[in-house]
C-alpha cells in the first residue's frame, strides 16, 4: 500500500482510562473527513495512540475497505507483533444518528453494523468528527495549541474552567463542544457549520448578497472552508469589480502574500470565522475556551493570528466584556481527533456496551 505513512504518536495523550482491561485491545482509530481517513492504533492500556496513517478517500469504496488497506499496510510491518483490532471508533465528517450513515462531502455512504462485521470488531463506536476533536480538548498540550496572545490564558486544567467548545473549517466546516460532569467529559454533538451565515459591515452584507444569487440559503460552511474558499474569493472579487482567476483553496493559500484578493480573501475569511466563532461560544457558554480546528487555518496561522479573527469573536455589542474573558487557540496538531476517539472507546468500554 504505497500510500500508507505510519508515525509513531508519542506525543500524542494517552487514554484517559489506563485500568481498561488488557483484552479489548488492539483498538482501531479513524478520523474521516471529505478528503483524507486518518487511522491511528492503541495496543495497550493507556498507551499513546501510534502508526498513525492517512489514505485518500476517493480511493476506497467506504470505510471498510479504507480501514483493511490500513490494517493489511500495519500487519505487513508489525509481523509476528501484529493482533487484529477488537475495538474501534470511527469519527465521520456527517451526522451520526442510526445505523445507515451518509457523508455530506464525500461519496461515502454505508451501514456501522456491515462495518463492524466486515472488520470483525467486537464494538465499533461511531461519532461525529467534531465530537471526536471536542473530547480531545481537555487532554491538549501546549505543543498542540498557539493561544491568541493577549487574551485569556487558557487553564491549565479544563475541569475547572467549563465547557469548552472547538470550530473547525475544513473540507467542511464542523463545530463540537465538550463539558465537565462527575462521570467525565460529555461530548456535545451537532451540525453547527450549517447555520445561517451572518453579515458583520457593508462588504460582507454585499458579499452575501452575492452569494445569494447562486444558493438560497449561505451556511457558515458554504464560505468558510476548503470548499467555501473559491466561492468566497470569486464573490469578493464580484463584489469588489475584480474579475479573478478561478483557484482551489490550496492556490488561494499559497498565493495569499502576492497576490491582493487572495490576501484579501483569507483576511475576510478570518473575520467571517471570528463573527461566527463568537456566536458559537454565546450560544454554547463556551467560559472555558473556544478552539479553532480543522485543517485550513493552521496553513495561514500567522496570517490568522495577525487577523481580525479575534475582534470580530469579540464584537457582539454589550457582551464584549463576556466574550473578552473567553480564550481562544489555534489547535495545531491536526491528528488531535484521533485522541478524542480513543476517548469515546474508553467511556463505551467502561459503560459495558
Amino acid at each position: 500500500m504505497d500510500s500508507y505513512a505510519a508515525t509513531d504518536r508519542s506525543d500524542a495523550n494517552p487514554a484517559l482510562h489506563p485500568d481498561s482491561p488488557p483484552g479489548s485491545y488492539p483498538r482501531l482509530l479513524a478520523d474521516i473527513g471529505g478528503t483524507n481517513a486518518r487511522f491511528g492504533w492503541v495496543d495497550a492500556p493507556g498507551a499513546p495512540v501510534l502508526q498513525v496513517g492517512s489514505l485518500p478517500v476517493a480511493a476506497f469504496a467506504g470505510p471498510a475497505q479504507a480501514a483493511l488497506s490500513y490494517l493489511d499496510g500495519l500487519a505487513r510491518q508489525l509481523g509476528a507483533a501484529y493482533r487484529p483490532p477488537r475495538h474501534a471508533a470511527f469519527a465521520v465528517a456527517t451526522a451520526v444518528a442510526g445505523d445507515h450513515i451518509v457523508f455530506t462531502n464525500s461519496h461515502w455512504a454505508f451501514s456501522r453494523t456491515e462495518v463492524q462485521a466486515a472488520l470483525g470488531l467486537d464494538g465499533l463506536v461511531m461519532l461525529n468528527d467534531f465530537e471526536a476533536l471536542a473530547l480531545s480538548l481537555p487532554g491538549l498540550g501546549e505543543a498542540q495549541l498557539r493561544a491568541h496572545p493577549g487574551a485569556a490564558p487558557l487553564g491549565a486544567d479544563g475541569t475547572a474552567a467549563g465547557l469548552l467548545a472547538v470550530v473547525g473549517p475544513g473540507t467542511g466546516l464542523g463545530v463540537g463542544a465538550v463539558v465537565p460532569t462527575r462521570q467525565g467529559w460529555v461530548a456535545l454533538p451537532g451540525e453547527g457549520g450549517h447555520a445561517t451565515l451572518a453579515a458583520g459591515d457593508d462588504l460582507e452584507s454585499a458579499l452575501l448578497a452575492c452569494v445569494r444569487r447562486q444558493y438560497a440559503h449561505v451556511s457558515a460552511e458554504r464560505l468558510l472552508s476548503g470548499m467555501g474558499l473559491p466561492l468566497l474569493h470569486h464573490s469578493l472579487g464580484e463584489v469588489l469589480g475584480a474579475a479573478p482567476a478561478a483557484l482551489t483553496a490550496a492556490q488561494i493559500v499559497d498565493q495569499a502574500g502576492s497576490d491582493a484578493l487572495c490576501g484579501q480573501t483569507l483576511d475576510l475569511f478570518c473575520a467571517l470565522l471570528g463573527s461566527f466563532a463568537g456566536n458559537v461560544a454565546l450560544t454554547l457558554g463556551a467560559r472555558g475556551g473556544l478552539y479553532v480546528g480543522g485543517g485550513i487555518v493552521p496553513r495561514f496561522a500567522d496570517r490568522f493570528f495577525a487577523s481580525a479573527f479575534r475582534e470580530r469573536f469579540e464584537a457582539k455589542g454589550r457582551f464584549r466584556v463576556y466574550l473578552a474573558a473567553i480564550p481562544t487557540a489555534l489547535i495545531t496538531d491536526t491528528l488531535a481527533a484521533l485522541s478524542g476517539a480513543a476517548l469515546a472507546i474508553e467511556q463505551r468500554v467502561a459503560l459495558g456496551a
